[in-house]
């Protein structure tokens, strides 16, 4: 068998998990649902590299007609892939919400993308979902155009938000990333950025809801950083 990409190594993973599990391959759908693929065809190519390298079979055409070949279960691998799927199986499924039409819920179907297997340890607080950052306003603190940030969402809305955390806040109908402050009645939201101004509010006028506590941030590799 040839030598796998990370990528392929998890994939293949899924797949012998699995197998063990239920007694049969998961489908396309499956695979999409735990690996965070946005399509079957994603995960259709990953599948037809496993099967030029050796490591499954599968039938066209066929739901569920992945195969471990016998060179994959006779690998000396294959307890490090039934090892790491465990691992992966205890991971966080959260969803990751790109751009959000004015108005609607945050996890409203229509603006989530996909699922990602996060690993829990991974922030200081488990995270709800993931948000996709638009824009540079949060620059200077990390936050970059493209990021996935990891938000953890308060159920005290406003009375739980404490000065100096970075929020994703509802403000009218637009959602916004920036840091809390509170001034005498009026609320701060800061960018961390000096071509931004500060957005002032007033509670008892304007419409604030707090969505979620930022509690982390994928890095987007396109940046560079």
């Amino acid at each position: 068998m040839q030598l796998l990409t990370e990528r392929q190594h998890e994939i293949l993973c899924f797949i012998a998990k699995h197998i063990e599990d239920t007694g049969f391959p998961p489908t396309r759908l499956e695979i999409c649902s735990a690996l965070g693929f946005k399509s079957p065809n994603a995960a259709e190519t990953h599948l037809k590299a496993l099967a030029k390298k050796g490591a499954i079979s599968m039938v066209p055409g066929a739901s569920r007609s992945i195969r471990l070949t016998s060179n994959a279960k006779r690998s000396s691998t294959t307890a490090q892939l039934i090892s790491t799927a465990e691992s992966l199986a205890e991971q966080l499924s959260i969803p990751l919400v790109g751009r959000v039409a004015a108005g609607s819920p945050i996890l409203a179907q229509e603006h989530l993308e996909a699922q990602y297997q996060i690993d829990p340890q991974l922030f200081p607080m488990t995270p709800d979902y993931l948000l996709k950052v638009r824009g540079m306003s949060m620059r200077d603190a990390g936050i970059l155009h493209d990021d996935l940030l990891a938000v953890k969402r308060l159920s005290g809305g406003l009375s739980e938000t404490r000065d100096g955390q970075i929020v994703v806040a509802r403000l009218e109908e637009d959602v916004t990333v920036k840091r809390f402050k509170r001034q005498g009645k009026k609320i701060m939201l800061l960018p961390e950025n000096p071509d931004f101004e500060p957005i002032v509010v007033d509670p008892s006028q304007d419409f604030l809801a707090i969505e979620g506590l930022a509690v982390g941030v994928i890095r987007n590799p396109k940046s560079g950083l």
